[in-house]
């Protein structure tokens, strides 16, 4: 399915990078978000997010002020001049956020996760034309964060964005969630129109990471930022590690590089032309690294043997792993690539041996 888009076109917004929606995780207190929402206005924020409802991953927690915070986000508007925007997870979300003339609404990665949900927000929404930005799942799945845009898309809603937000992993290292920037990158490949926002807060987890996220996030071009601002972070009731005050905000804002990549590229010619004759020399050595991996499977087909050889297998990974390093390669990159070759050598190998 083709999504059918129009431009975000927020009122009061320029259409220049980055776009910047901030504000607390949370609506805590009245004076709170007051308080959080004059400080970002004075510093140039025009966009004010809180999370109303807030799905934690275990009850206990804070799960968000309901339906009263809603009132307070009437008054940034009305205080402030900021368009408002929060997260929705059902229908009943939906309508009192549209009662309450909420500007733009968000889908959260766990119910982006869930296509019956997503289905139930996208028929709340039907005949509404209102931005909203859809996160990704929290695993990664781009299947399925494409999904959830084309179930909106298909209520007529047109006004729609992504929200990158990193994804779920079990070995947590630097980040709260893995960036994988590889999958933005295909959903931008796959929709070229659908404008991307970088949520370097969940991506994250430390307000010291927001900054070099931030840059990684307009340098791979995407069109705005999504970042947690509160005015008193450490003491804020939900995610306080990796909110940061108006101030940082403005800091790191101000700090950003912002490379338009309009300029012509013809003076790349040349060495995208070198690129091309490299790409086609790593295919044709492919296919005869294949064909060499086919005939080993015929000797492993008469001889009685096993496909997988695994003492063979991690010498390879190892070797080539070592050997890319060398090169001023990563070589944990390196030792992907040769997965998936393995991968389609077992695959061709099973055709011999099964024929």
């Amino acid at each position: 399915m083709e999504l059918e888009l129009q431009p975000l076109a927020l009122p009061g917004i320029r259409p220049e990078r980055p776009v910047v929606i901030a504000g607390p995780c949370s609506a805590e207190t009245e004076e709170q978000v007051l308080n959080t929402a004059q400080s970002l206005a004075n510093r140039g924020t025009k966009i004010f997010r809180a999370g109303i409802w807030k799905p934690r991953t275990k009850p206990g927690g804070f799960e968000g002020i309901g339906v009263d915070g809603l009132a307070w986000l009437k008054r940034v508007k009305e205080e402030t001049g900021m368009l408002v925007a929060t997260e929705v997870a059902t229908s009943k979300h939906v309508y009192e956020c549209l009662k309450a003339g909420v500007d733009i609404l968000w889908v959260g990665a766990r119910t982006t996760a869930n296509p019956f949900a997503v289905q139930e927000i996208a028929d709340a929404l039907k005949g509404v034309d209102i931005p909203v930005l859809v996160k990704n799942p929290v695993n990664p799945d781009l299947e399925l964060w494409i999904g959830a845009l084309e179930r909106i898309n298909g209520a007529g809603l047109k006004r729609l964005g992504a929200i990158h937000r990193g994804f779920s992993s079990y070995d947590k290292k630097i980040y709260r969630n893995l960036p994988q920037w590889h999958i933005p990158i295909e959903l931008r490949r796959r929709i070229p129109d659908l404008p991307i926002f970088c949520d370097p807060s969940h991506i994250g987890g430390k307000r010291e990471l927001v900054a070099p996220i931030c840059q990684q996030s307009m340098d791979l071009g995407f069109d705005g930022l999504i970042v947690e601002s509160h005015c008193n972070p450490d003491q804020a009731w939900s995610d306080a590690s990796q909110q940061v005050t108006p101030d940082v905000l403005s800091y790191i804002l101000d700090l950003l590089v912002i490379r338009e990549g309009k300029q012509s590229t013809e003076s790349l010619s040349g060495l995208r032309n070198q690129i091309d004759d490299c790409d086609n020399q790593i295919i044709e050595v492919l296919s005869k690294r294949m064909r060499v991996c086919r005939e080993i499977g015929t000797f492993k087909k008469e001889h009685g043997m096993t496909i997988l050889q695994t003492g063979r297998y991690n010498e390879i990974l190892d070797k080539r792993g070592a050997q890319g390093a060398l090169c001023g390669m990563s070589s944990e990159f390196v030792k992907k690539v040769f997965e998936a070759i393995h991968e389609e050598s077992v695959r061709q190998q099973m055709e011999i041996i099964n024929k």
